[in-house]
């Protein structure tokens, strides 16, 4: 049992928000009945069962909670990918199971991630999610210091990139539609910023900003089909593109945007057990500022406020404190 400090607000949430008609409490429609929300779980570890041991969680323990169960036993579960699980995935929390925006959630163990002492519960929820989202797809993309990295998309995953690839060392260049997004970009560690209303020749302005050859890599967080195209069209010969943004479509030449190029496009689904705790110890050790992703912050009985501003998508990231 997981006593919730923090409850990270993620834009997929969405989704099931307004399915819902906008739900008027914690609880969104999901499979055969509502589900309490939240999946980006972060808190102190209140019980554990009678078969769970030391090694797996202890009361007090401080922990993140990776938002998936499967089998646990098969080659992707046993490896700490429960979401590619072979029998398919059993749970997701804040989904298809109760979630973290409530004071305790009930959990297997082996969903459990240590949170390093140097950091908060806010940053352990956003590293839940969004910022292990990043993390992950920045690894998939095997980002290096030299680089020039195309961030498509200042959400809370595209801005996390941002700050990441930053405190790796490479060279970032920020998207959105939003000026008061690419701002944020730009405290985050953004070295140029691009408004695509301001320009339609987008991927000719990020290879005047690389040489004319475009950037090494790139990241869509934005699942905007245009965009999703830009991404991969901005990278030079032997460059990589990945997407993270759920949902909608995209069209490419696969002649000349992918295969005469020599372009690998690649997909990134959230992270494993493992990579969620490599991002949390690669935070605490340099001190990245995770918390300051969240720009706004609300008790568990402020929810339904919360979520009707987030709905609005005016506003920045929030998280909910339960307790």
């Amino acid at each position: 049992m997981l006593e919730i400090k923090s409850s990270g607000m993620c834009g997929s949430d969405l989704k099931f928000y307004r399915a819902a008609g906008g739900a008027q409490s914690l609880g969104f429609a999901a499979g055969s009945g509502p589900v309490i929300a939240g999946h980006e779980p972060c808190g102190i570890v209140a019980a554990v069962g009678s078969g769970v041991s030391d090694k797996q969680a202890r009361v007090g323990m401080r922990a993140m909670q990776h938002h998936y169960r499967g089998c646990g036993v098969c080659a992707h579960c046993s490896t700490g990918w429960m979401q590619l699980c072979v029998e398919g995935v059993a749970e997701v929390y804040g989904v298809t199971g109760h979630g973290a925006h409530a004071k305790y959630m009930k959990c297997p163990a082996r969903t459990l991630v240590p949170l390093p002492n140097e950091l908060s519960f806010d940053a352990g929820a956003a590293i839940s999610c969004g910022t292990g989202t990043a993390w992950g797809a920045l690894h998939r993309l095997g980002l290096q210091g030299d680089h020039t990295i195309a961030i498509f998309g200042q959400g809370p995953v595209g801005l996390s990139a941002t700050q990441l690839a930053s405190a790796m060392g490479a060279r970032v260049i920020a998207l959105d539609t939003s000026d008061a997004r690419l701002q944020r970009a730009k405290e985050f560690g953004a070295d140029c910023v691009i408004n695509p209303k301001s320009t339609e020749k987008v991927v000719e302005a990020i290879k005047d900003l690389t040489h004319g050859l475009g950037a090494h890599v790139s990241l869509d967080a934005s699942s905007s089909p245009a965009a999703r195209a830009q991404a991969v069209r901005c990278v030079r010969t032997w460059g990589k593109a990945c997407f993270v943004g759920e949902g909608d479509t995209v069209t490419l030449d696969v002649s000349n945007d992918l295969l005469r190029r020599q372009v690998t496009l690649i997909g990134s689904w959230t992270f494993s057990t493992v990579g969620q705790a490599e991002c949390a110890r690669y935070i605490a050790d340099r001190a990245i500022d995770v918390d300051a992703i969240f720009t706004h912050r609300w008790k568990l009985e402020e929810a339904v406020e919360a979520y009707r501003l987030f709905d609005a998508q005016t506003s920045g990231k929030g998280v909910i404190h339960p307790s």
